[in-house]
């Protein structure tokens, strides 16, 4: 059966390269984790899990449970991390699972405990990770709470304190101030967890902007000093978007950024294709409201592809596609299934010529930061808005 025309390729060889370039530019005796939440950042879990484990991942984080659910059923061997909490209740599909939850208040330990001592599970066999606040004021537990959360992890229970974990939220500023804040909070929290007794495996920080600015050689550091390994958590560079930073580093960029930029490969396409094409005269109005006037005679194109698809209603008289090799604007405003091209200048469109949303087509690109930017937002949600109902095919 025919279907409609408007799709998202994946390349998970572009994912697969991404990901090991990444990881050789980790220190020694680091480990990467490959996020993947959010359906692969809208690129697609089920195309996306597979190919990082191939490139060598052992570990790949999501969301939530269900998520990580989906994520088992495609990865048997893999060690796969649910991010963003437990909600009450889930417990037992994470142990059923062999998920690894993330932690921060009683309730979620309590949840899990339960679930773990239902299964049968032996002493120290369910691992954790324990979030700490270090100033985000988003997830995780502060240094004054963190004591009563540590004597959970006590002899004989079914949980294990097997990794401590934070968020650094401005590591894209250059000047790195934020970030060195929070990872003094860190290593004050590390000390209440050492002066409990526990000494977890695993140190759990930083995102893509931390493994291009700085190698994660601080995260990488501060682990070793606690006898801990570092897990860096690459998410937007494994989709092959380099994080811009601000200010931007200009000449003194780090090499592993300027690497980054010659080196990470786009993984995803967004495309539609010409339905049909007409002339209109001069005068004549172009979509809803009439936002657009023809003032000359036009060729128009329409596409399908629409804001219910994930292309932005914003760029409506303000932004061009590729048809051709060439940019034709959008005219008028962008409908929930539909969106009009200009292409008096571009000759010899018609019906089933494909159409580039979001990719290159000839010497022709459209970046995520092209989409991010015209409608002043980040490609990271340029990505995820692409709708569940436009198919994700592997090239």
């Amino acid at each position: 059966m025919q279907t409609r025309s408007c799709w998202v390729e994946i390349s998970t060889r572009s994912l697969e390269n991404n990901y090991r370039f990444l990881e050789s530019l980790a220190p020694r005796d680091t480990e990467l984790m490959a996020i993947l939440k959010a359906d692969a950042y809208g690129h697609s879990l089920a195309l996306c899990a597979p190919a990082v484990v191939r490139a060598g991942a052992r570990w790949i984080a999501v969301t939530s449970v269900e998520e990580g659910m989906a994520a088992r059923a495609l990865c048997p061997q893999t060690r796969v991390m649910v991010i963003g909490g437990v909600v009450s209740g889930q417990g037992a599909e994470v142990v059923n699972h062999g998920l690894t939850a993330v932690v921060w208040e009683s309730a979620q330990v309590d949840d899990l405990e339960a679930a773990a001592r239902t299964a049968g599970l032996r002493a120290g066999s369910l691992p954790l990770h324990l979030e700490i606040d270090t100033g985000m004021s988003r997830q995780g537990t502060n240094l004054e709470e963190l004591p009563l959360l540590l004597a959970r992890f006590v002899p004989g229970s079914p949980l294990r304190l097997e990794g401590v974990m934070t968020h650094l939220f401005a590591a894209d500023e250059s000047t790195g101030r934020v970030t060195q804040n929070q990872l003094s909070e860190l290593q004050k929290a590390l000390e209440i967890v050492e002066a409990a007794g526990l000494y977890p495996d695993w140190l759990n920080v930083g995102q893509s902007s931390v493994l291009l600015s700085t190698n994660g050689a601080s995260i990488a550091a501060l682990a070793a000093r606690h006898g801990m390994k570092a897990l860096l958590r690459p998410g937007v560079s494994l989709y092959g978007i380099v994080p811009r930073f601000y200010p931007d580093f200009a000449k003194d960029a780090p090499e592993a950024l300027i690497e980054a930029r010659s080196r990470l490969e786009p993984v995803l396409a967004f495309k539609t294709a010409v339905m049909s094409v007409r002339a209109i005269p001069a005068g004549a109005v172009v979509g809803y409201n009439g936002t657009f006037v023809a003032t000359e005679p036009m060729r128009l194109a329409l596409v399908t592809a629409g804001y219910a698809d994930g292309l932005a209603r914003l760029l409506g008289n303000r932004f061009s596609l590729l048809v051709r090799g060439m940019r034709a604007p959008l005219v008028g405003r962008v409908s929930m299934d539909h969106a009009v091209l200009d292409v008096t200048e571009i000759d010899g469109v018609t019906a089933g010529d494909e159409v580039v949303i979001l990719g290159t087509q000839g010497d022709e690109t459209i970046t995520a930061y092209d989409h991010a930017d015209a409608t002043d937002t980040i490609p990271w949600e340029v990505l995820t808005r692409i709708a569940a109902r436009v198919p994700r095919v592997a090239v």
